[in-house]
This record gives C-alpha cells, sequence and structure tokens, in this order.
C-alpha cells in the first residue's frame, strides 16, 4: 500500500477533491455510569469544537443490523495534522475519563453530495 501522503498527492493530481478530515470512532468502555456523568462536559465539548469550526459532524451509529444503538459514535474533525485532531480527540472528556476510547483515522473526501436547504420566510435550514 502507498503512504498517504503519496495517494493524497496523486489525488489531487488527478483532479479529485483530496479534502483530507480526520474520523474519530469511539465506543464505550463499559461502565454506564460514568457514560452519563460525563456526557454533559462531553456534549459542551463538543459545542465547543463546533463553535471553533473544527467538528464538522459528530453522532450515534448503530449497530451492524443497524436496528440497534450499542453506543458507538462518530466524530468528524477539521484539523490541521493527525496529531492535532488526536489531540482533539484525547481532550473529549469521555475519554479523558476513560469512559469511551476511540480509533482515529484520516478520511479523505473525493466525491459526494450534500444540500444546505435554507428557508429564510420559515427561518429553518436543513442538511440532505
Amino acid at each position: 500500500m502507498p503512504k498517504w501522503s503519496d495517494y493524497l498527492s496523486a489525488a489531487r493530481e488527478r483532479g479529485s477533491l483530496a479534502f483530507e478530515v480526520f474520523c474519530v470512532v469511539s465506543v464505550p468502555t463499559g461502565d454506564p455510569d460514568l457514560l452519563q456523568r460525563t456526557l454533559p462536559d462531553h456534549l459542551a465539548y463538543q459545542k465547543d469544537l463546533e463553535d471553533r469550526g473544527v467538528l464538522m459532524f459528530a453522532g450515534p451509529l448503530s449497530d451492524e443490523s443497524g436496528e440497534n444503538m450499542e453506543g458507538m459514535g462518530m466524530m468528524i474533525y477539521r484539523a490541521a495534522s493527525f496529531e492535532a485532531a488526536r489531540g482533539f480527540a484525547e481532550s473529549d472528556p469521555m475519554h479523558k475519563a476513560g469512559a469511551r476510547q476511540f480509533t482515529l483515522r484520516r478520511w479523505m473526501i473525493n466525491e459526494g453530495n450534500v444540500t444546505i436547504d435554507v428557508k429564510l420566510a420559515a427561518q429553518t435550514a436543513g442538511l440532505r
């Protein structure tokens, strides 16, 4: 397999978007009481990262059946480097307290579509 930086360069050279972000998959470590105690601080941290332009997306993931929750979550960060993204993930109160553990991956976005629907008179916004 090629080095990430080589693949990123090749993707840009061929005209792909090659927009790099960082994907954090977070899983509970097994103490539901600790999860509940750290949830308010976790949500406040997520809001702070959102306000600072770091957090692109965040939310829970289903189990493999698509029918049940299992406590897994995913966050997508904008960061200057892998190390900076790791720092954001490590600073999450749930990770710091040991309520959750995470894996971190680079994600190169090349294709896709996002539609933002803003209705001014109705004062609503939606994402599709």
